[in-house]
């Protein structure tokens, strides 16, 4: 049903925004890979709600539990799930939304396929499903840390609105994202884009922008021909985060990916993310019977969505590379 991501390196997230928790079975990990709550938890951290003045200010820890799949500090090759429980939910802010559909969100084509929707929060549409994604995104980059000594990926806010920032890809470092909290290495672009969310904030509205990754230390050969092209399945991952609606390939003349397959150089591509659909703003919707009416969403929200969407970016990338690198050693006959 669309829940599950990846051919070798599996993943299926679960869970509902409000309900008793979210999280991840990763199948397909390698064993005795050293592996930790803790590692998994720094990258949780970087998408927790309430991190800063511009995020949303539901107050969850987001504290991981790792029920199977690892003991002691290693892997065993077996299905490894993780798990996050919410603990606070509000669903009674949404209880207008039981009845009317958010514009340009999920709310009327959840319930258009299904003929029934959480509507506490969006249920599976929400963002706060990604952090199984984030979760396994930290696995596979221990995985991809091991299979390649010079592998780096790095995320970053290169637009929000018309704010643009001057960032020289090849040589941003991580170090630098995490300086500020919109999580864009150019200072001066930075402190203008928290002014704009905060404005934008305090009007009850919401912004979108630009998120570019850079990934580095990646060989040539990964990637399936025709079909399963890297950049395809890259471009898949993407799309299929919340609140995405394109993404385009910055270039290096191709881009890091010739004929679907990787070519040894940084590969990078942007991606685009739309203001968030739920505001405060009075906006014109339909009821489930759809009789026209008005719609002031309530609950708490991010303004712009693009700095806890940094380290999505980074897991859905890392996602893709680490499910074509073991299907690279599936088929090489090479010595490794």
């Amino acid at each position: 049903m669309g829940s599950t991501f990846g051919q070798l390196f599996r993943v299926t997230t679960f869970g509902e925004s409000h309900g008793g928790g979210v999280g991840v079975v990763i199948d397909g990990c390698p064993p005795n890979i050293e592996l930790s709550e803790a590692q998994i938890q720094l990258e949780l951290d970087r998408r927790r709600p309430g991190q800063s003045k511009i995020a949303t200010q539901r107050k969850e820890e987001d504290r991981c539990e790792i029920l199977s799949g690892v003991f002691g500090v290693k892997t065993l090759g077996t299905p490894i799930a993780i798990l996050v429980r919410n603990k606070d939910a509000r669903p009674e802010d949404y209880m207008e939304i039981a009845e009317k559909f958010r514009p340009s969100h999920a709310d009327f084509t959840y319930e258009a396929k299904y003929g029934i929707r959480n509507w506490q929060g969006g249920g599976r549409a929400s963002a706060r499903e990604t952090i199984g994604r984030v979760a396994a995104g930290a696995v596979a980059k221990k995985i991809l840390s091991m299979l390649y000594a010079e592998f780096e990926i790095v995320a970053y806010v290169t637009q929000i609105h018309e704010v643009v920032a001057e960032i020289n890809r090849s040589t941003v470092q991580g170090k630098e994202i995490e300086k500020n909290i919109v999580r864009c290495p150019d200072a001066v672009a930075a402190k203008k884009m928290v002014s704009l969310i905060e404005e934008i904030r305090d009007k009850g509205d919401s912004v979108g922008g630009v998120i570019e990754c850079v990934i580095r230390g990646i060989p040539p050969g990964l990637g399936e021909p025709v079909f399963d092209k890297l950049d395809a399945d890259l471009a898949k991952a993407m799309l299929s985060i919340p609140a995405t609606k394109r993404v385009r390939a910055a270039t290096n003349n191709s881009g890091g990916v010739q004929g679907g397959i990787s070519n040894g150089e940084e590969i990078y591509f942007r991606v685009a993310f739309k203001p968030t659909a739920t505001i405060a703003h009075e906006q014109k919707t339909v009821t489930s019977s759809r009789k026209q009416t008005q719609l002031a969403a309530r609950g708490r929200h991010d303004p712009c969505v693009l700095p806890r969407a940094v380290p999505i970016v980074e897991a859905m990338a890392a996602l893709v590379l680490c499910d074509h690198a073991l299907r690279q050693r599936a088929i090489d006959g090479r010595p490794q």
